[in-house]
C-alpha cells in the first residue's frame, strides 16, 4: 500500500484537522455549505438536555474550554435552546437519555439508525432549523453515554487539542476559524470492546509525584485527570495502582467519578471482586478462611454495584504469587460462588450487564493446562510474558465463548529477568505485530496494558489505544510509520512530522536490542573488537539524538516541552545509558591494550553518568516543577531482577603511564584484541571490493609523550588515511583511525597478500601488518547480496523476490521492526497452516566466493511465543533446490511455564535459530525462506560460509548489486 493512502486514513490532511484515523467533520476555511461554529473572539453555545447523563455535559463543559484555548474564547454550555439567536450551537446528547435528541429523531430530523442499539457510536451532522430559532446546528448523538462523550471529545481532537494537552502539555493548535462541513459522520463501535490502561509498579517516580501533588494519596483529583486523558483516547476502562493504594477506600469520591464520567472500573489479576489487594483479609486462603474470603468478596460487589464494573474473577495467592493451597477444582468453586455474588447483588451474570474476566496470568495457566472449565460468560484474558509477547492466543474451540477473550499486556514491568520501569523502551512496530494477532485471532472483549507509571509511556500508550478503537486502520503491516506521522502532526505539526517518525522508529530498533536495566549483564552485549560494533552502536545513538536536536531546534518554545517530554528526553536520556555502559566496556579493552585513552574512557563514563542526573533535573524542572519526581526511577547498576538501593555507575580502570619496552606507539586492527610490539602483531581481516564495512588501523599512544608516524602500504594501490600523524598523550591527539582503501581496478586479480608498514619516526618498533586481499567480482548481470569475509547478511525486508501462498497467503514487510532494519511476516494471520509447498515465500539471492562443505544459516525472530500450541510457528529454508529444512523455533511449553530459551531470548530482543544449509559452492544461489504458520515473523538472516564472527547483532548487512 503506498504510504500516502495508508496515512490519509489516519489524518485528515486535506482539510487540516488533527484527528487521527477517522473521518474529519470540520474545517478551518470556509466552503459552500459550512456552518461557522467559532474562531478568533467566538466560539458555540454547546446545548445538553438537563436529563441526559452527568458525564455528557461535564464534557461539554471540557469542549467550551478547549475552544478558548483555541479561539481565545471559551464556548458556553446550556441546557436550554432558547435565546440562543445567531450564536453557533452544537447540541449533543445521548439517544433514549437525550430528549432533545429523542425529539430531533421523533421530528425526523435526525436519523440515528445507523448507530442506534450499537456500543460507544455516535454520529454528527448539520441540521436545519433543529430546534425553532436556530437556523443550523452541529448535532453530535451518541448510542450509549461514552459515544457521546467521544463525539465530543472528537471536536476536541479536531479543533486542535490533543488528548496529551494536560499529561505532555501539547499546545492547543490556535486557530482564526472553525466550521463545521455539511456532511454526516458515522462512527464506532469500537473494535475491542473494554480497551484501558493499568497504572501498576508506581513506586518511586509516580506515587512521589501524587505526594507532591495530592497530598499523597491516588485521589479523585488524580483519578479525574486520569480518566478525562483516558476518554479523550477513546479509552474506557481501568486498572488502578495497587502498590499502596485503595481505589475505593483511599477516596470516597473514587467510584462515583468513575461512574460520572463514564469509566469502566476493573482490578488487577490478583485483586478479585472490585477489592484493592491492600484491602485483603488474613489469611488470604481460600481453603482455610473461605468465610471470611466469601464475605470479603460479596462487601466488594455490594460496594461496587452501582458503577460500571468489570468483575476480575478467580483469585492467586498473596502478594502476586501462586496459592499453596488451590487446585483447578477450588478454582472453579471460587468462580462459582462469585458468580452467585454477581446474581444475588447485581442480578446477573450476562456479560452486557456485568462483564467478567479471569487473567490467564504466570501460574494460573497451568490451571486451565489442566482442563479447567471456565464459566462461559467469564472473559478469558490471556496475558503477555511481561515483555510484550503473547504466550496464548484462542483457538477454534474457544472462540465461540459467550465472554470471548482479550489481551493482559505490559509496556511496563517489575520482574524477572529484570524490571524495567524508567522510560519508554517499547518498539512500536512489535506492538502492532502482537495485537493485530490478537485482533485477528479474536480476541477482541478486553485489551489492557499495564503502563507503570503512565508518564513515560505516552506515544505506546497513544498507539495501543488507537488500534484497540479502530482496528481497520491497522491491517496491514506497514501502518506503524503511517500512525506515527499522523500523532506527530497532531502533536507538533507537519514540519517535524517526518523527522518524528525517523527518529522514533530508529529508537524503537536500538532499545528493543536490550532494556536499559539489562546492559550490564556480563559478558557486555556489544562486541569491542568484532565489526566496529560497541563504537558503531554509540555513533548510531549520537547520530539519533543529534537529528532530534535539529528537530526540537525548529519548534517553538511550547512545542518545545511536549517534544522534550516525549521525544528527545527518552533519547536523550537513553543515549545517556548506552554511551556509560558502551564506554565502560571499551575502557575495558583500551586497558588491556595499554591505551591511554582508557583513562579518557573512564573520564567520559564519569563524566556522562554526572550528565544523566542532568537531565532528570532537566525534565523535573520543566513547566516549574509540574513533573517533578517523574524520573525518580532507578536505572543504573541492577545485579538482580529488583531495583538497587541507588543508581551506581560500572567500574573504570585507568593505567599508568609508563610506556613499555616497545615505545610509546601501539597498534591495534579489527577483529583481534591484540597490542603490538608486545602481543606478536596481528594480520588485518581480508578486504574485498564487496567488504561491508570500513577496514582500518588503530593507532595510540602507550604511555606519555609524543610520537610521529608514518604508515607505508608495499603495493601502489594500496592507501592509507591519514598515512603520517602524532600521537601526544596527555595533550593532543592519543587515538588515530587510519583507514584503508584498494584501488580494485589495478590490484592483482584473485587472492594475494600486501603488507602495511607503520615506523614511529623516532624511538620503538616498525611493525607490519599482513593485508590480505580478494579482488574478486561478481557478473555483469547479477542481482543480490555478496559475500564476503565468509559470511552474508541478509536484511529480511531486501528480498530478490516474494511469491505468494495458498488461501491468498503472502509475505508482508514489517518497517522498522527487530534491531537492526524490519521484518517479513505471513499475512492475513487468519489465512491457516501452509504447507512448503503452498506457503508465502521470500527469496534471496547471494553471490558465494568461498567453498564450504557445511554451511549455516542463523534466522533472527521475536522472542514470540506458540500463540496456538498445536499449530506452532514454523519457517521452512531451503539453498537452491535442495529439499526444505522446517523448523519450529520457539521451544514447547506449558501455559504457566516459559520455554526453555525464554530468559536468553527475552534478554536479547530476539530468538536466533540456526539450521545446517550444506554444501555452498562458489557462484550465484538462492536462499527460500517459507512461513508456514501464520503470524510468524522473521526479521534478519546470516549465511555462515565459515567467517562469522562473535558479536551480538551480527555481521553489518552484505553489500548488495544491481537491488
Amino acid at each position: 500500500m503506498e504510504l500516502f493512502v495508508v496515512l490519509t486514513s489516519f489524518l485528515a490532511l486535506a482539510i487540516g484537522t488533527l484527528a487521527i484515523g477517522q473521518p474529519a467533520s470540520l474545517t478551518f476555511s470556509e466552503t459552500a455549505g459550512v456552518l461557522k461554529l467559532g474562531g478568533t473572539g467566538s466560539s458555540p453555545t454547546i446545548v445538553i438536555d438537563a436529563k441526559d447523563w452527568a458525564g455528557v455535559t461535564r464534557t461539554a463543559n471540557d469542549l467550551a474550554n478547549d475552544f478558548g484555548l483555541v479561539t481565545g474564547t471559551k464556548g458556553k454550555v446550556s441546557s436550554s435552546t432558547s435565546g440562543l439567536g445567531d450564536v453557533p450551537v452544537v447540541i449533543a446528547g445521548t439517544v433514549g437519555n437525550s430528549p432533545l435528541i429523542d425529539s430531533l429523531i421523533s421530528a425526523g430530523k435526525f436519523d440515528v439508525s445507523a448507530i442506534k442499539g450499537k456500543w460507544e457510536s455516535f454520529m454528527s451532522q448539520l441540521v436545519s432549523n433543529p430546534i425553532d430559532g436556530i437556523t443550523s446546528a452541529l448535532v453530535l448523538a451518541g448510542s450509549d453515554k461514552r459515544g457521546t462523550i467521544y463525539a465530543l471529545y472528537d471536536i476536541s481532537e479536531q479543533i486542535g487539542v490533543s488528548p496529551w494537552y494536560w499529561w505532555a502539555d501539547v499546545p492547543p493548535k490556535k486557530k482564526t476559524a472553525i466550521y463545521a462541513l455539511n456532511s454526516t459522520k458515522t462512527q464506532g463501535p469500537p473494535s475491542v470492546k473494554y480497551r484501558g490502561i493499568f497504572i501498576n509498579d508506581e513506586q518511586p517516580a509516580l506515587t512521589n509525584w501524587v505526594s507532591s501533588n495530592y497530598g499523597g494519596k491516588y485521589d479523585s483529583r488524580f483519578h479525574a485527570k486520569v480518566f478525562e486523558l483516558l476518554l479523550r483516547l477513546r479509552a474506557n476502562y481501568f486498572w488502578p495502582a495497587m502498590w499502596n493504594s485503595k481505589f475505593y477506600v483511599d477516596d470516597s469520591k473514587d467510584g462515583p467519578l468513575a461512574g460520572e464520567m463514564g469509566i469502566v472500573m476493573g482490578t488487577s489479576h490478583t485483586e478479585p471482586m472490585a477489592r484493592a489487594d491492600k484491602e485483603k483479609v488474613k489469611p488470604w486462603d481460600w481453603k482455610s478462611n473461605q468465610s471470611n474470603l466469601k464475605k470479603y468478596m460479596q462487601e466488594g460487589a455490594t460496594r461496587a454495584k452501582n458503577w460500571e464494573t468489570l468483575w476480575t474473577m478467580g483469585m492467586r495467592g498473596d502478594g502476586d504469587t501462586g496459592s499453596p493451597t488451590l487446585d483447578a477444582t477450588q478454582l472453579v468453586d471460587v468462580m462459582n460462588y462469585q458468580q452467585s455474588v454477581l446474581k444475588s447483588t447485581i442480578g446477573t451474570v450476562d456479560p452486557s450487564k456485568a462483564p467478567q474476566m479471569w487473567c490467564v496470568y504466570k501460574e494460573v495457566g497451568g490451571y486451565y493446562q489442566k482442563g479447567m472449565k471456565v464459566p462461559e460468560e467469564i472473559t478469558i484474558l490471556w496475558s503477555d510474558d511481561n515483555s510484550g509477547n503473547v504466550q496464548r492466543l484462542p483457538i477454534a474451540v474457544e472462540t465461540s465463548r459467550v465472554g470471548n477473550s482479550g489481551v493482559y499486556y505490559h509496556f511496563d514491568y517489575v520482574g524477572d529477568p529484570r524490571n524495567y520501569k524508567w522510560i519508554n523502551t517499547i518498539q512500536l512496530s512489535k506492538t502492532w505485530q502482537q495485537m493485530h494477532l490478537a485482533h485477528q485471532k479474536n480476541a477482541t472483549q478486553i485489551w489492557i496494558v499495564n503502563v507503570g507509571d503512565l508518564k513515560p509511556l505516552e506515544i505506546p500508550i497513544s498507539h495501543f489505544l488507537d488500534m484497540a478503537y479502530d482496528m481497520s486502520k491497522f491491517m496491514t503491516a506497514d501502518s506503524t510509520d503511517p500512525w506515527l506521522k499522523a500523532w506527530a502532526t497532531r502533536e507538533f505539526g507537519s514540519e517535524v512530522a517526518t523527522g518524528t517518525v525517523e527518529a522514533m522508529a530508529t529508537y524503537g530498533k536500538l532499545i528493543v536490542r536490550r532494556k536499559y536495566e539489562l546492559l550490564n549483564l556480563t559478558p557486555f552485549l556489544y562486541s569491542t573488537t568484532n565489526y566496529d560494533e560497541a563504537a558503531n552502536v554509540l555513533g548510531e545513538w549520537e547520530s539519533l539524538q543529534n537529528k532530534t536536536q535539529t528537530l526540537y531546534d525548529a519548534l517553538d518554545a511550547d512545542t518545545q516541552v511536549a517534544f522534550f517530554e516525549m521525544v528527545l528526553h527518552p533519547i536523550m536520556a537513553g543515549r545517556i545509558v548506552q554511551q556509560v555502559y558502551i564506554n565502560a566496556a571499551r575502557n575495558k579493552a583500551y586497558a588491556a591494550q595499554k591505551r591511554m585513552s582508557a583513562n579518557k574512557l573512564a573520564d567520559d563514563v564519569k563524566a556522562a553518568y554526572a550528565q544523566d542526573a542532568v537531565i532528570q533535573k532537566r525534565y523535573h524542572s520543566l513547566l516549574n516543577g509540574k513533573w517533578n519526581h517523574m524520573m525518580d526511577q532507578i536505572h543504573f547498576g541492577y545485579n538482580n531482577w529488583q531495583d538497587p538501593a541507588s543508581n551506581s555507575m560500572p567500574s573504570v580502570s585507568t593505567i599508568g603511564t609508563t610506556a613499555p619496552s616497545g615505545g610509546i606507539l601501539g597498534i591495534s586492527v579489527q577483529g583481534s584484541t591484540a597490542s603490538t610490539p608486545g602481543d606478536a602483531a596481528p594480520a588485518l581481516l581480508a578486504l574485498d571490493p564487496y567488504t561491508p564495512e570500513n577496514r582500518s588501523i588503530e593507532l595510540y599512544a602507550r604511555g606519555s609523550g609524543t610520537v610521529d608516524y608514518t604508515i607505508t602500504p608495499s603495493a601502489p594501490y594500496i592507501t592509507v588515511t591519514p598515512s603520517t600523524g602524532t600521537l601526544s598523550y596527555p595533550s593532543g591527539t592519543s587515538d588515530i583511525r587510519a583507514l584503508i582503501s584498494v584501488d580494485w581496478s589495478s590490484a592483482p586479480n584473485g587472492s594475494s597478500t600486501a603488507s602495511i608498514s607503520i615506523k614511529p619516526k623516532t624511538g620503538g618498533t616498525e611493525t607490519k601488518l599482513s593485508l590480505p586481499l580478494n579482488n574478486v567480482h561478481v557478473p555483469g548481470d547479477y542481482k543480490g547480496y555478496v559475500e564476503s569475509n565468509g559470511a552474508v547478511a541478509i536484511e529480511t525486508s531486501h528480498y530478490t523476490s516474494l511469491v505468494s501462498g495458498g488461501s491468498s497467503s503472502r509475505v508482508e514487510v514489517i518497517p522498522n521492526y527487530g534491531r537492526t532494519d524490519s521484518g517479513i511476516t505471513f499475512m492475513p494471520v487468519t489465512a491457516g497452516t501452509q504447507t512448503v509447498s503452498s506457503a508465502p515465500k521470500a527469496m534471496y539471492s547471494f553471490y558465494a566466493f568461498s567453498s564450504v562443505s557445511s554451511a549455516k544459516v542463523s534466522v533472527y525472530m521475536p522472542p514470540s511465543f506458540n500463540v496456538d500450541p498445536g499449530n506452532p510457528f514454523k519457517y521452512a529454508i531451503a539453498l537452491d533446490d535442495a529439499t526444505p529444512t522446517t523448523v519450529a523455533p520457539v521451544p514447547s511449553s506449558t501455559l504457566g511455564a516459559m520455554p526453555s530459551d525464554w530468559k536468553d531470548s527475552v534478554q536479547n530482543g530476539a530468538r536466533i535459530s540456526t539450521t545446517t544449509l550444506g554444501k555452498v559452492e562458489p557462484g550465484a544461489h538462492k536462499l527460500t525462506v517459507s512461513l508456514l504458520e501464520p503470524g510468524t515473523t522473521i526479521h534478519r538472516i546470516l549465511v555462515d560460509l565459515g567467517g562469522v564472527k562473535s558479536s551480538y547483532l551480527g555481521p553489518p548487512e552484505s553489500s548488495k548489486v544491481g537491488m
